[in-house]
């Protein structure tokens, strides 16, 4: 919230980077709500989240929806970077506002529908058959449907953009240096991007893994609920904290981190007092 809100009482700060970091942080919270819904589902009524039932429908694909919506919202940052540097010595292409505006809606288009294909009717609510054991009422080939392609572009799309702008700022760094001017800023440019996307990848990798790897047990079981409760479950819960630890990195890497959004945050809260003093007065 405090990144939103940063984000959007800035002006200077709106730019197409800064309109993919607020959509993000967007993102962020309505996977920390829905994940709050479901741990107040478990908490009032346990049985509903293991053996699955019509109410668990609703929150699951908000939860799915939004942690869509933050896959492509990472993959549009990195392309949106790639795209700044690569074509950074042109002008025949720039990034713009409604470049980043037309890529949020399509984040979120494509997320909110398929995230609500279980409420559209693909869901095992009236059959035991490829029924999922960690996320009933879904069915275990939605699952598969959702995570494996995902798990791809999540994965495949950022390591080729920044690995992209690794090579493109070491290839400007060598053109400089051969011909005798500095390049102390391609420098300390290139050890940030590299440290930057290290972070994204282990971040991505804790998060996101585990909830793979549930999946693919998911598909592969044969046995009844009974027969592995309570350690599976557990699995799946803490499946669930990595993601909303993802939403707590996520601000972290991409926003608080940034010196610019810092000094505004600080110029708001300065400009606040001042007001404050100024209606005092």
């Amino acid at each position: 919230c405090t990144a939103i809100f940063t984000r959007m009482a800035t002006k200077d700060l709106h730019k197409p980077i800064s309109i993919l970091f607020c959509n993000l942080a967007f993102s962020d919270l309505f996977t920390s709500f829905s994940g709050f819904w479901i741990s107040m589902l478990f908490i009032t009524n346990p049985d509903i989240t293991i053996f699955g039932s019509k109410d668990m429908l609703a929150p699951y694909a908000l939860y799915t929806m939004s942690i869509l919506s933050t896959i492509y919202n990472l993959v549009s940052i990195g392309i949106e970077r790639y795209l700044a540097v690569a074509e950074s010595m042109r002008t025949r292409f720039r990034v713009a506002r409604n470049h980043s505006i037309v890529a949020v809606l399509i984040n979120w288009l494509l997320a909110f529908f398929l995230g609500c294909l279980p409420l559209m009717g693909w869901n095992c609510l009236r059959m035991e058959k490829n029924l999922s054991v960690l996320y009933s009422p879904f069915c275990v080939d939605y699952l598969i449907f959702i995570a494996i392609p995902n798990v791809v572009v999540a994965f495949i799309i950022p390591l080729f953009t920044y690995l992209r702008i690794i090579i493109i700022l070491r290839k400007r760094k060598l053109k400089m240096k051969a011909c005798g001017q500095a390049t102390g800023t391609y420098k300390s440019a290139e050890i940030q991007v590299a440290r930057t996307s290290i972070f994204i990848w282990l971040l991505a990798l804790i998060s996101y893994a585990p909830f793979f790897a549930g999946v693919i047990f998911d598909a592969t079981n044969h046995q009844c609920h009974t027969d592995l409760y309570p350690g599976v479950y557990i699995f799946r819960n803490c499946t669930a904290m990595l993601i909303t630890m993802n939403c707590l990195g996520n601000p972290i890497i991409y926003t608080l981190k940034a010196k610019t959004l810092g000094a505004k945050l600080k110029a708001l809260k300065c400009l606040s007092t001042n007001r404050v003093r100024a209606c005092t007065i």
